[in-house]
């Protein structure tokens, strides 16, 4: 594998075009985890935090996604660093530090597969008259179709393409909402989130916001694939996670906005159905762009979606693959991630076949699994990128420590409260 280089031309200051130009190029593994994220956590618990509590939650989505940062960073960060994944670094650490790794993505990979799974069948509703569980199939069998015979290549290409026209569409309901009257009746009063009845909400919404940690080592090994085709700088690579980290980030707060200015006040609430629910997300649309784009924008929600259910058995399926490949010294084999695919994609299903369509249930539970493996997550990222083992010029430094332990104190202390709020029920 090629190694990641200086590029001149990326320092130059004489070449200000030619700079852009080759930092676009590289874009890639970034925008990946971006169409990864804009999924669940969006579509589903930003517009429903915007529909249910107005604007009272935005400052916690733009905090969750700044605690989060030194985490997700560290795919990119230590990969370019070391040209090796991060679970060579976990490796490094001690062979117990990726059997736990690998222990719990196999949990994430299984439950999350079957949430996205669901709600890009519940989007296809919109189009085809035939059960969820029947277009659940249909989603997997070509999401595999796609990953088995398209390879990486298609899927970086696909995912500039959908990213682009998904952001460009939610900017522009936005901003017609914005300029549309009022429906709320001036004697509504938004409930409050701070209430103890939400807790299991608010820990769903940051469980998936803006995408569960492990991302970020699905970010580390899409880094290395994308190294096999062309030379990615340090410079490049990270550029191109801060891009994708912040089109997530601000495409959350878009995505309550459209909940907020459509939805709150109106009296309606999203339904636990699938069917039901796919059929509310884009009459939100349709509502300020009108009916003649029902269609149009749920094509494109529907594509948005279909990435992410693309990109997540991509992801997970090479961080297992590579987890067992590491444990037991195996060569690489584009056969066993095969199987591995068929295997999460197999069980995915099977827990979508048990909850029946209800869409909501589902994806609650997967965010709050996600949000509680998080903290194992996080921690396993931060004790690598201070760890002796990496240079001293790309470990952390004291702002990136800082703020990775109140990271780390803020999911430790709401997965408590979460534990004990359980306990209380």
């Amino acid at each position: 594998m090629e190694k990641l280089a200086d590029n001149p031309v990326i320092h130059s200051k004489k070449h200000p075009v030619m700079s852009f130009k080759v930092a676009l190029k590289a874009l890639g593994p970034g925008l990946l985890m971006a169409a990864a994220a804009i999924g669940a956590s969006h579509l589903v618990a930003s517009t429903r935090a915007g529909a249910e509590f107005g604007w009272q939650l935005a400052w916690l989505i733009l905090a969750v996604n700044l605690l989060k940062y030194p985490f997700f960073a560290a795919g990119a960060r230590y990969t370019a660093a070391t040209n090796e994944s991060l679970l060579h670094g976990y490796l490094k650490q001690g062979r117990g530090y990726l059997l736990l790794f690998t222990g719990l993505n196999t949990l994430a990979a299984i439950a999350s597969t079957a949430g996205v799974t669901m709600l890009t069948a519940a989007m296809l509703t919109l189009f085809i008259p035939l059960s969820i569980d029947i277009l659940a199939f249909i989603v997997l069998i070509s999401s595999l179709v796609l990953l088995i015979f398209g390879h990486y290549a298609l899927l970086d290409k696909l995912t500039k393409v959908i990213m682009f026209f998904l952001t460009i569409t939610t900017l522009i309901a936005v901003a017609l909402a914005l300029n549309a009257p009022s429906m709320v009746s001036p004697e509504f009063i938004s409930p409050s989130p701070w209430q103890w009845g939400y807790i299991g909400f608010l820990v769903a919404m940051m469980g998936w916001m803006p995408a569960p940690i492990e991302v970020s080592s699905w970010n580390s090994l899409w880094l290395l694939e994308k190294q096999k085709s062309q030379s990615v700088t340090k410079e490049q690579a990270i550029f191109d996670f801060n891009f994708g980290y912040l089109i997530t980030a601000l495409l959350a707060i878009v995505f309550l906005a459209l909940g907020s200015l459509v939805m709150h006040g109106s009296g309606e609430h999203f339904s636990s159905s699938g069917v039901k629910f796919a059929n509310q997300l884009i009459t939100l649309y349709s509502q300020v762009l009108g009916n003649e784009t029902r269609y149009l924008i749920g094509a494109v929600a529907l594509l948005c979606i279909f990435s992410t259910t693309v990109t997540v058995i991509d992801g997970y399926s090479r961080t297992l693959n590579m987890g067992w490949q590491l444990l037991t010294n195996k060569n690489e084999s584009q056969k066993r991630l095969t199987g591995v695919m068929l295997t999460i994609s197999a069980l995915g299903l099977a827990i979508v076949l048990f909850f029946r369509g209800a869409l909501l249930p589902l994806l609650e539970f997967v965010m709050i699994l996600a949000f509680m493996t998080t903290v194992v997550f996080a921690w396993l990222n931060y004790k690598l990128m201070t760890s002796s083992a990496l240079p001293e010029s790309d470990r952390y430094g004291l702002k990136m420590k800082s703020l990775s332990i109140f990271g780390l104190l803020y999911l430790v202390g709401f997965a408590g409260l979460f534990i004990y709020w359980m306990a209380t029920k």
